[in-house]
């Protein structure tokens, strides 16, 4: 936002992300008025150009994408310091933004002639232009995201380079520096399907969150989950996880949605008696959570959609039973929790007035609009288009929230700072799924899995599941799912797999990393904010995530869990998976009835497994243990009750 005082800030009006996160390079730096005004108007001009290309005049993709790049990294380059201390812009970092946007103008000039040279003959000045814009890309990348993704890249690097003298599956024919580099600088790699997203689809989507949040929007959606459950038992961690979700849906990345929401529900959370541990652990996993809410999902369905070539709705669809069922687990792992602590909620006096904030319910309306025009077949593009207008229109109608000409500007600005983190991760990535693609990397992975399904499909989905998590860790969802999908999601298709389902499960498992020890980003992020050890919390979050780790499995056993099938079984399924969810719930947070035993928690397990599974006989074997499990417990509650009070 541009303010007159003296020494402004750039930033998003967010907490710093950077500051909570692990090995982050990304340090702000503070601007003077005019500058920060000069960097405002650059900003929006960077998002404008987006809606000037998606929506009146198209211009040749490799184009676009290098601008979306090449603008983006000199923003950045510009605004982020690389190097504690450095305050201000120096000739380094001058000189790297001037890179990038050689680089853009060194294939506008040579465009058709790199469209047949890249990655077979280039010659000497291609091979400079690449490696020029692969360093400028991993520098981009540290200075946004932190440095381990970039040094991930490098080991991809280093394999297509010197591959060729491993031993084994992992062995290949070998590259030349100058066809490598070529290639990953390329519609292949850097500038492949991933990039593409994050132009089109990605850029679009954050800035309408940024509408969102500078026009009051995502406040009210925050008031509104504090008037409905800020009184429930426990309210403020219902309330986070309402809110949480639905921001974290719109928002691209786990971290930055934990840190601006949970900056106002964590100590809220401390605040009714939950410990800053579960407190800090809630909010990652709802944040987490929404980055596969439909419809949405965090901009996922759009890059699944694209690398698969499924039909968004399909997608949607799909995801929107395993999603409800990881919500409604969180839900009940923190009513349980306050259960456990006895727990209540805020008084109705620090509370919104829901009738008041029910008369402002138009501003709702932009989220309507754009499931809507999504559900109804409209275009990506033009929904997302529509939705962001639909904001500043729907602000009319409020004085309080209403968007001005300034507003707007700061609102542009704001979407496209915010999409930088976005765009460098996404351009980093390619070069990972460049070095799969060019060297065959993923199609060995994928004969791995096939050998191992051919033995045992469990195992083969367990070890995809590790691969998923472990290609996650450290890295953004959207960089996460898009390198899993290259590595991973094409092995279980070859063992027979339904692409969707394969996409799906390693989707889930992307996801996920960011709450799975031993790198966490979103609970290493909340923990900051929260005061609690962040191996700790990152534990709990996984704990309380847990039927992300279940569900996934359950919907390829039970394809009926993701709307396939006939409707009977598709309704059986859902009921007998919430009960098991409610079960695991139960199990892991040790209270059924009452306080319960390691032995009626380990029963409660085994029985939620098996509800879950969608088996009639697992589920019939499920039953019979929870009903044993409940007898039990419904005998010690009656002794409770019948024991005489303590004596004074």
């Amino acid at each position: 936002m541009v303010t007159p005082e003296k020494s402004v800030s750039v930033s998003p009006t967010t907490p710093d992300v950077a500051s909570a996160l692990p090995d982050a390079s990304m340090r702000e730096r503070p601007f003077s008025s005019v500058a920060a005004m000069v960097i405002t108007v650059i900003s929006a001009g960077y998002v404008l150009f987006h809606l000037y290309v998606l929506n009146v005049k198209p211009i040749d993709p490799w184009i676009f994408r290098s601008v979306h790049l090449s603008v983006g990294s000199a923003i950045a380059f510009i605004i982020y310091s690389g190097w504690r201390g450095a305050v201000r812009p120096n000739i380094l970092d001058l000189a790297f933004a001037v890179a990038a946007l050689w680089c853009t103008y060194y294939l506008y000039q040579n465009l058709s002639g790199l469209y047949f040279r890249v990655g077979a003959l280039p010659n000497q000045n291609d091979v400079i232009f690449a490696t020029v814009g692969i360093f400028l890309v991993l520098e981009f990348t540290r200075r946004t995201s932190g440095i381990i993704l970039p040094i991930l890249a490098l080991i991809f690097i280093g394999y297509g380079l010197f591959g060729n003298m491993l031993p084994g599956v992992l062995e290949h024919r070998g590259y030349s520096y100058s066809r490598l580099i070529s290639y990953l600088y390329g519609n292949e790699g850097v500038f492949g399907v991933i990039l593409a997203a994050s132009s089109t689809y990605l850029v679009l989507f954050i800035v309408f969150a940024a509408f969102l949040q500078v026009s009051g929007v995502g406040n009210y959606f925050v008031q509104l989950a504090f008037a409905m459950a800020g009184r429930a038992r426990g309210g403020p961690a219902k309330v986070a996880v309402i809110a949480s979700g639905l921001m974290g849906m719109i928002n691209g990345t786990s971290a930055g949605n934990a840190v601006a929401t949970g900056s106002l529900t964590i100590p809220l959370m401390k605040r009714v008696g939950y410990s800053p541990r579960f407190a800090a652990a809630v909010e990652a996993t709802a944040s987490t959570g929404g980055q596969f809410l439909p419809p949405i999902m965090g901009a996922g369905a759009f890059i699944m959609a694209e690398v698969t070539g499924i039909p968004y709705t399909q997608i949607v669809i799909a995801a929107t039973i395993p999603a409800l069922l990881y919500f409604f687990s969180v839900y009940l792992m923190v009513d349980k929790e306050a259960l456990k602590q006895g727990l209540v909620g805020l008084p109705r006096s620090e509370l919104p007035n829901l009738r008041e904030l029910v008369t402002s319910i138009y501003l709702l309306a932009p989220i309507l609009i754009l499931i809507i025009l999504l559900m109804s077949g409209y275009s990506i593009i033009r929904s997302g288009t529509l939705a962001m207008v639909a904001v500043v229109v729907t602000t009319w109608f409020s004085t309080r929230a209403r968007m001005s000409p300034k507003v707007i500007l700061n609102a542009l600005s704001m979407g496209g700072r915010m999409s930088l983190q976005l765009v460098a991760v996404c351009a980093c990535a390619g070069i990972i799924v460049g070095v799969i693609s060019l060297t065959g990397l993923g199609g060995r992975f994928s004969y791995i899995l096939f050998s191992i399904a051919q033995e045992n499909q469990l195992a083969a989905l367990l070890a995809a599941m590790f691969i998923s998590i472990i290609l996650g860790m450290g890295m953004p969802t959207t960089a996460a799912y898009a390198v899993a999908a290259s590595v991973v999601a094409p092995g279980l298709v070859r063992t027979g797999m339904d692409p969707l389902l394969a996409h799906l499960f390693v989707f889930y498992f992307s996801v996920m990393s960011a709450i799975t020890p031993p790198i966490a980003l979103a609970a290493f992020a909340t923990s900051g904010i929260a005061g609690s050890p962040p191996m700790r919390t990152s534990v709990e979050a996984f704990k309380i995530g847990l039927a992300a780790f279940i569900v996934p499995f359950a919907f390829v056993y039970s394809p009926a869990l993701i709307m396939v099938g006939d409707p009977l079984v598709i309704a059986f399924s859902i009921v007998t998976a919430m009960a098991g969810i409610f079960l695991l719930a139960s199990a892991v947070q040790g209270w059924l009835l009452v306080r319960a035993g390691i032995a009626v928690r380990i029963a409660t397990f085994i029985a939620a497994l098996l509800l879950i599974s969608g088996d009639l006989l697992l589920d019939t074997a499920g039953l019979a243990l929870v009903a044993i499990a409940y007898l039990y417990q419904f005998r010690l509650q009656r002794a409770a009750a019948a024991a005489p009070p303590p004596a004074v």
